[in-house]
């Protein structure tokens, strides 16, 4: 798992900020304390975000790898099919015209309206 610049910034503001709470609690400086904390909080929110982004661009690369795999398999077995088809359309020409003209009149017929021939 790669780590991006969120994974590393978000761990850095988490320390700096115990560092400066951790001073401020020392010195007695609420002002300090708090702006340690509110660091702290930054940085463990970064790094969640870098989390979220690295389990994202690991799913996409999955994703990805997913439909490449998909089309290399419809591609393998497209080919025999081709084949089959090529040589039925080869060996009888005619049996395949009239088998293509018979699926276009069945299709205009489903998908055509009915007062085409009306007008």
């Amino acid at each position: 798992m790669s780590m991006n610049e969120d994974r590393f910034a978000g761990p850095g503001k988490n320390v700096g900020g115990r560092a400066e709470q951790g001073f401020g609690g020392a010195a007695d400086d609420v002002k300090t304390e708090v702006e340690g904390k509110m660091k702290q909080a930054t940085g463990a929110v970064q790094d969640i975000y870098g989390q979220a982004k690295d389990a994202a661009g690991e799913a996409h690369g999955q994703a990805k790898d997913a439909v490449g795999d998909a089309a290399r398999s419809m591609q393998e077995h497209a080919a025999p099919l081709e084949e089959i088809l090529r040589n039925a359309i080869e060996s009888r020409p005619y049996t395949s015209v009239a088998v293509a003209l018979g699926l276009g009149w069945f299709i205009g017929r489903m998908g055509g309206h009915s007062d085409y021939w009306e007008r």
